[in-house]
């Protein structure tokens, strides 16, 4: 849980960026790495932590 977790702010983290405001357009809010690549890290993290919280391992009984 804690890797799926660091995966989920790592996807956020890519998302981070400067704004764009009244005054001055920023085209890089537009960037494959803020609306692509940034959200379906994050969203495989949160895949990850779904997994990780329902896997139970098999009791080994002998």
């Amino acid at each position: 849980m804690a890797i799926a977790f660091g995966i989920i702010v790592l996807g956020f983290a890519l998302m981070i960026g400067e704004p764009s405001g009244a005054t001055e357009y920023n085209p890089d809010i537009f960037s494959v790495r803020r609306i692509t690549v940034g959200p379906m890290i994050a969203l495989f993290g949160f895949v990850m932590m779904l997994v990780g919280i329902l896997y139970r391992p098999k009791n080994k009984q002998s």
